[in-house]
């Protein structure tokens, strides 16, 4: 049954990977969509093969999720346009750096925190509201399992990814009484820009993350967020992480020819 039909789906870092995958799947069944990214020209061609593709109505929006200034402003015009999101997608994150936390570069761990924390909460801040005022919604978080388990290196992408998967229960919490459901989709090893971005596009440092194995793509997690969305009213599914096979958890990853202990 397609419950989405319709309903407005707001998505954040909609230019590419897991937000766009996410916009296609749901203008395939029919929703509207309104999609945010800082990368206009990037956006102006999503909107384009999406209307085409799909006949859907498509608003886009250049927002810097980190500037909470340019949000609030946003915010008020959609308003003034009489949008509301049915559902809103906390996709916009990243990893920049890989280093041991006593030799940390000081501007990733800001551009980590004021994308996976600060962009997420300034989006939320101004969407929730409405979805309290209607008693209804949905809020969908990407979280990933390094909000499970630390891995070498990963100190304050990791801390920010625990951030993210308790401000999902805090965001349930908060909302207990209301219909707006709360759900955080937590990806293992997923080949999108995401190694290109945290490794500063070196190319055969980020490829090599994913080599030896087959790991999960965009549009897995895009069919996770859909089946989340969609399911009744009744049902809010809380947490849910989802890992390739070869993947067990941070730690374990199998590769080709590599041996089993």
């Amino acid at each position: 049954m397609n419950r989405v039909k319709g309903k407005t789906v707001l998505i954040t870092g909609a230019s590419s990977g897991i937000g766009l995958s996410c916009a296609n799947i749901f203008a395939s069944q029919g929703a509207k969509l309104v999609l945010l990214a800082r990368r206009e020209k990037r956006l102006e061609k999503v909107k384009k093969k999406l209307e085409e593709d799909y006949k859907v109505e498509v608003r886009i929006f250049q927002v810097d999720v980190c500037n909470r200034e340019d949000v609030i402003n946003w915010s008020e015009k959609l308003e003034k346009e009489g949008i509301e999101p049915d559902v809103l997608i906390n996709n916009a994150g990243l990893a920049s750096g890989l280093s041991k936390l006593h030799e940390g570069d000081f501007a990733d761990w800001d551009r980590m925190i004021d994308t996976n924390l600060k962009g997420f909460l300034n989006i939320s801040r101004v969407i929730l509201p409405k979805m309290v005022e209607k008693n209804s919604g949905h809020v969908v978080n990407i979280g990933s399992i390094a909000g499970h388990m630390v891995y070498p290196a990963g100190n304050v992408y990791c801390a920010t990814k625990f951030a993210v998967r308790a401000l999902n229960e805090a965001m349930n919490i908060d909302l207990y009484g209301t219909n707006v459901k709360v759900s955080s989709i937590d990806p293992g090893a997923v080949e999108t820009e995401f190694s290109r971005v945290r490794f500063k596009g070196d190319l055969k440092r980020a490829e090599k993350v994913y080599e030896g194995f087959t790991p999960l793509k965009a549009e897995d997690i895009a069919d996770a967020v859909f089946y989340v969305v969609n399911t009744p009213e009744h049902v809010n599914i809380q947490d849910l992480v989802i890992m390739p096979t070869a993947q067990r958890n941070p730690y374990l990853l199998y590769r080709e020819g590599q041996e089993q202990n």
